[in-house]
């Protein structure tokens, strides 16, 4: 938006007529979207239906808050796991950094199970990455974003950038539970990966809490 002002400004400079008289708005500050507690629920059902592989790499992402690339880079060098506990790795995150988050005792199992049928996997021997495609390569970002979509339909959710799901939602869902729960912000911004300012917005209001705020305006009936 502020390109095509900014482009409409020049536009009328050059024309002699000053600049445009648009009034640039701030958005609304809300939180990231997230998944409330019935879609969820829904959606983590919907999870153990779904193939182990697709599980996994659902669980990865909502479990571990990891962003669609992050997941699909994943290496086997990247897992840490004994019987209670597990790390997962993420070398090279957005900016670089690196970070080591502990595994969800949900991520930990289904892991674990995922490893073991991997082995079993067409090409498994030849790749080193931790998801892979039916071709035993390693699996794209395209293809995994088509897993968590097939799974959040079969919830039957809404999908799409207005809607109640998309992929990143299951991050999202990570950071605000995280927050919501009481965490303090600089360990969710660590296990994320993403700065505090970003971290913050998961405290922020989101439509639901203002609906249902307003309720609690008592009335004289």
């Amino acid at each position: 938006m502020n390109a095509h002002l900014t482009a409409i400004d020049d536009l009328f400079r050059r024309a002699g007529i000053g600049p445009a008289a648009a009034k640039r708005q701030d958005r609304p500050s809300a939180a990231p979207r997230a998944l409330d507690g019935r879609d969820l629920t829904r959606y983590l059902r919907a999870c153990e239906r779904a193939a182990l592989r697709d599980r996994a790499i659902a669980f990865t992402e909502m479990y571990a808050g990891t962003r669609g690339g992050e997941t699909v880079a994943l290496d086997l060098d990247d897992l840490r796991l004994s019987a209670k506990k597990g790390t997962v790795i993420v070398r090279f995150g957005k900016g670089g950094r690196y970070r080591e988050i502990p595994a969800h005792p949900k991520l930990l199992t289904v892991l674990q199970q995922w490893l073991t049928l991997r082995a079993t996997w067409p090409g498994s021997l030849d790749s080193n990455a931790l998801f892979l495609n039916h071709h035993g390569g390693r699996l794209s970002v395209r293809g995994a974003y088509a897993i968590l979509v097939a799974i959040a339909d079969h919830a039957d959710l809404d999908i799409g950038v207005d809607a109640a799901f998309t992929p990143h939602a299951l991050r999202h869902t990570a950071g605000t539970t995280m927050v919501r729960a009481g965490t303090d912000i600089v360990i969710v911004a660590e296990i994320l990966g993403q700065s505090l300012e970003t971290t913050r917005r998961y405290s922020l209001p989101t439509q639901q809490d203002k609906e249902q705020a307003v309720l609690h305006i008592p009335v004289d009936e």
